[in-house]
């Protein structure tokens, strides 16, 4: 049958954590590059589709596109590595030097395609700095003030509520990576990771690879915000956020209430190979 059972995809989670600490450096460097790209793309697309229409739901319906193609085609977004790695090593599969380096890499690999798309798409929506933009240019202007000077205004009550927006989303995200795993379809793996991902978008909830477009694209295009407003507001206490989110709401607990029940998930890959 296509659905594969929780027990059966907590194993493979961990064995896909396995697979990604053998990964070399440079298709971690390229799979995070493009990931990080296609989050923007895909966050662009919806901020175009809510200015069109008004309507912030259609564009939270339509963003986990670019989730999707990360997932089909393999490529490597650190917010699932954060439930995918920490599942293989509470398993004993990886050690923790493995999956620190393999999550600093991705990070850095995520937040250099974000920038790349961010220059790109300046270039594309200014005329390389020759116009003045459009609707959505300022969309995105408002969204990245407010992320950061918007948490700002509130203190460290803002950095709380960033930090917990950053786990509400990431436990959101690595359950689309979860979901995808329960289906050997493209139609069943696209339908199973787009709907958690449509839950967080549409809420509003922090995701730091999206902010690592959104915010650079918007101090680009005018928003009056410094990197120091982006790091400290925003980017560390969502990252920190999106950690907690990964590790302990999906990692650690579908770990403890599938993967441990199973005795040897090793045993589950091997049977399901």
């Amino acid at each position: 049958m296509d659905y594969k059972k929780p027990s059966e995809v907590v194993g493979m989670l961990i064995q896909s954590g396995v697979d990604k600490t053998r990964l070399s450096a440079s298709d971690l460097w390229i799979r995070g590059i493009l990931s990080g790209a296609i989050l923007g793309f895909g966050t662009t697309l919806a901020v175009t589709a809510t200015t069109q229409t008004g309507m912030g739901i259609v564009g939270a319906a339509i963003f986990p596109a670019c989730f999707v193609i990360v997932v089909l085609m393999g490529f490597e977004l650190v917010t699932g590595s954060f439930a995918v790695l920490p599942a293989a090593y509470f398993d004993g599969r990886i050690t923790l030097k493995k999956m620190l380096k393999n999550l600093a890499l991705v990070y850095m690999a995520n937040l250099l395609g974000g920038i790349l798309y961010a220059g790109l798409f300046w270039v594309s929506a200014t005329s390389t700095g020759h116009s003045g933009g459009n609707a959505v240019t300022a969309a995105i202007v408002k969204l990245a003030e407010a992320k950061t000077t918007g948490y700002a205004q509130y203190g460290g009550a803002g950095i709380f509520t960033a930090f917990v927006k950053g786990i509400l989303c990431n436990w959101m995200v690595t359950m689309g990576v979860v979901m995808s795993l329960t289906s050997t379809s493209t139609l069943g793996k696209i339908l199973a990771a787009w709907l958690p991902v449509f839950i967080f978008f549409a809420q509003g909830f922090e995701h730091a690879v999206v902010n690592m477009f959104v915010i650079p694209a918007g101090m680009l295009l005018g928003a009056k915000v410094s990197v120091t407003h982006w790091w400290l507001w925003n980017q560390l206490p969502v990252t920190l956020g999106n950690i907690v989110g990964g590790v302990v709401f999906t990692g650690l607990a579908l770990y403890l209430t599938h993967g441990k029940k199973t005795g040897s998930l090793t045993a589950v890959h091997d049977a399901a190979a």
